[in-house]
């Protein structure tokens, strides 16, 4: 599924064909994608202005100048692509509507923004801007890692005394929103820590210490745009290049990259997922 930097990749590359554009016409082509779409999402989606684009933990979200808000989910296999972007005095052609592409935005500037899930785990829904955190999807979320409220002393304090695993802590949404398997990985690799080690025996300082791993890791990610493991395209189609830099994720049985370590990268299951670490570099 894609993580923070997948979802954030994508926003930016929506921004300049859809912020402060009209959708000229939508069109919705299935009732449903992982939960029914909400009624009359055409009529109430074309005409509109896009006010801002912006992001909430693994969901996009395009206000309106219907003072409604259109939060859209990838799910495991969906993208936004898009096609006909005005470059210059050059324009690619609009791409033909696929078997997938389940939402088709025209957008002023000759811009076709589609939605395509094959497999139709994604969402999409609507609801009114100034509720917009209250809604179901965002209203238990924890601080995004990249804001100011993601601090040492909050992250010190929301794992003080927890029994749970620090992988399976640093997954918790409403501990902190976005982090997903991969860059959880990642993180706890940079930082030193055995992802099976319980949250409360960790000390403080290397709690602590761990706000800043996790903000470098998904600040590059997203330099990167992203990583492209299976159904993962940024807007233009292209593949993200994170997997590349991956140090642990996916890596088992192989050599750590840490220089002088003789160990070799164990893999393990917690709470259905596999987690990948060096026994040697993380304790």
């Amino acid at each position: 599924m894609p993580e923070l930097p997948e979802v954030e990749t994508v926003r930016r590359g929506l921004a300049p064909v859809m912020e402060g554009l009209r959708i000229l016409r939508a069109d919705v082509r299935r009732p449903d994608l992982r939960w029914p779409f909400p009624p009359d999402m055409t009529g109430r989606l074309a005409g509109t202005r896009v006010e801002r684009l912006r992001r909430r933990s693994k969901y996009i979200l395009a206000d309106l100048s219907s003072r409604e808000t259109l939060i859209v989910h990838l799910g495991m296999s969906g993208r936004m692509l898009i096609s006909g972007r005005i470059q210059g005095s050059f324009a690619s052609p609009v791409a033909p509507v696929e078997k997938h592409d389940h939402v088709v935005l025209d957008m002023e500037g000759g811009a076709r923004v589609v939605f395509n899930d094959a497999r139709r785990f994604g969402a999409m829904d609507l609801t009114p801007t100034p509720e917009v955190a209250q809604h179901w999807l965002l209203a238990s979320l924890g601080p995004e890692p990249l804001g100011n409220d993601f601090n040492e002393p909050y992250l010190i304090d929301r794992l003080k005394g927890r029994n749970t695993a620090i992988k399976s802590a640093l997954l918790d949404q409403r501990i902190v929103a976005g982090l997903g398997n991969i860059y959880v990985c990642e993180a706890l690799f940079r930082a030193g820590i055995d992802p099976r080690r319980k949250a409360g025996r960790i000390s403080a300082a290397r709690i602590g210490a761990l706000v800043p791993v996790i903000r470098q890791v998904l600040r590059e990610a997203i330099d990167s745009g992203g990583s492209s493991l299976r159904d993962y395209r940024q807007t233009d189609g292209e593949l993200g290049y994170f997997q590349h830099s991956f140090a642990v994720y996916g890596r088992e049985g192989e050599p750590c990259i840490t220089p002088g370590c003789t160990g070799k990268i164990n893999r393990c299951v917690q709470s259905g997922r596999s987690s990948f670490h060096c026994a040697r570099c993380q304790r």
